[in-house]
């Protein structure tokens, strides 16, 4: 990324951010506004961004730009030696009610899931932190994230499985219930349902073969990384997979019109790992150790990204990464990133926790949402 501008966006009224595409580093005091310009850039990938925040929660309270759009973020991407423009923003529909749109190179598109085909990212927020101890549902996001580094189109399969899955829990709960058109719903869930599963048991895969590559060597710990659930299990059995899918959706239907809930669908899957030195579940890891793991998992996706793309390391978000760590496992970090060539978007109230990239990165003062370069 070599730019980035933000316009009605949470404390920005606009703001213009140039960058070398080196790591970058966005230091300042709590409320300065540096984790709102990781949230605008997650925003330029499929989902709810890092703050998994509503869309309307974006949109900037108080004096805002003179614009059509509730907010906007936009970027340019350098990539391969091309250059590519991608936008988006929030927008009021024709009947008045908000929807969000994306724009690639000033053409616009349909589906926020277009933009992983741009751009690749991953990140770590300290509400992570408790990623291990928390319910399944944030692991499944954390996964999924990683797998769109690896398979662009699985966003779109994600995207396709949930329309189809509150269209048929619709139906259950209000009717009609018509065999026939659930019969539909179910076979585009099976469809797009093993396309989930498939794409994060590969990715799991990718992750697992680079974590063991790089064993007990450096400041971070390995991981071994697996998927429980009804559908990864019918899945790795190999069976006649779609029609057992198929069956499942079909057997459930009076049981998930009375509970309210899909029960059976990669939707209820869950991602569990295990610290390999310590032969332990993730969850029974003291909070530093968990917060090495998650570092871990995320240089190994970056690692593997690198080498399928060529050299092309995602961008990473790291909101207050090195605010945790001791001084070895901090320049542990940052010399892996500098090596990867990734652009890490790195925050902090300190800039002294970043000197070792001090000639090696674009630093920036923030403050009262204003990013000021700092001259080397």
């Amino acid at each position: 990324m070599t730019r980035l501008l933000l316009t009605n966006f949470r404390s920005y009224a606009s703001g213009a951010v140039a960058v070398s595409g080196r790591p970058v580093v966005l230091a300042g005091p709590n409320g300065a506004g540096k984790t709102n310009i990781l949230d605008a850039i997650s925003l330029l990938s499929p989902g709810r961004g890092l703050r998994g925040a509503t869309l309307g929660e974006h949109t900037r309270k108080g004096p805002s730009m003179q614009s059509d759009a509730l907010w906007a973020v936009a970027a340019t991407i350098a990539r391969g030696g091309e250059s590519y423009e991608i936008g988006t923003g929030l927008t009021l529909g024709p009947n008045g009610g908000e929807r969000r749109k994306v724009h690639l190179n000033g053409a616009p598109s349909n589906n926020a899931a277009d933009l992983a085909e741009v751009v690749q990212m991953a990140w770590l927020t300290p509400a992570m932190d408790r990623l291990f101890i928390e319910g399944a549902g944030g692991r499944r996001k954390f996964l999924d994230r990683l797998a769109f580094g690896f398979a662009p189109e699985h966003a779109r399969n994600a995207t396709r499985y949930e329309t189809a899955m509150r269209e048929r829990a619709r139906l259950l709960k209000y009717g009609p219930r018509d065999p026939a058109w659930l019969d539909g719903l179910e076979a585009e869930m099976t469809d797009a349902g093993i396309a989930v599963s498939t794409a994060r048991a590969e990715a799991i895969e990718r992750l697992n073969r680079a974590l063991a590559a790089r064993g007990e060597a450096g400041a971070f710990p390995s991981a071994h990384l697996a998927l429980a659930g009804d559908a990864d299990t019918l899945l790795a059995e190999g069976r006649d997979v779609a029609s057992e899918f198929q069956n499942r959706f079909r057997q459930a239907r009076i049981r998930d019109a009375e509970s309210g809930r899909t029960t059976f669908g990669p939707h209820r899957s869950d991602l569990s790992v295990r610290h390999v030195q310590k032969r332990t579940d993730a969850a029974e890891c003291s909070t530093g150790e968990q917060k090495a793991l998650l570092i871990a998992i995320v240089l190994a996706h970056a690692w593997e990204s690198s080498h399928m793309k060529q050299g092309r390391a995602p961008i990473l978000l790291l909101d207050e990464v090195a605010a945790h760590l001791d001084s070895k496992r901090r320049a542990a970090l940052f010399e892996e990133i500098l090596a990867l060539g990734a652009q890490a978007w790195m925050t902090g109230t300190d800039m002294e926790m970043f000197a070792p990239l001090k000639t090696k990165a674009d630093l920036f003062a923030v403050a009262d949402s204003t990013p000021a370069l700092i001259s080397e």
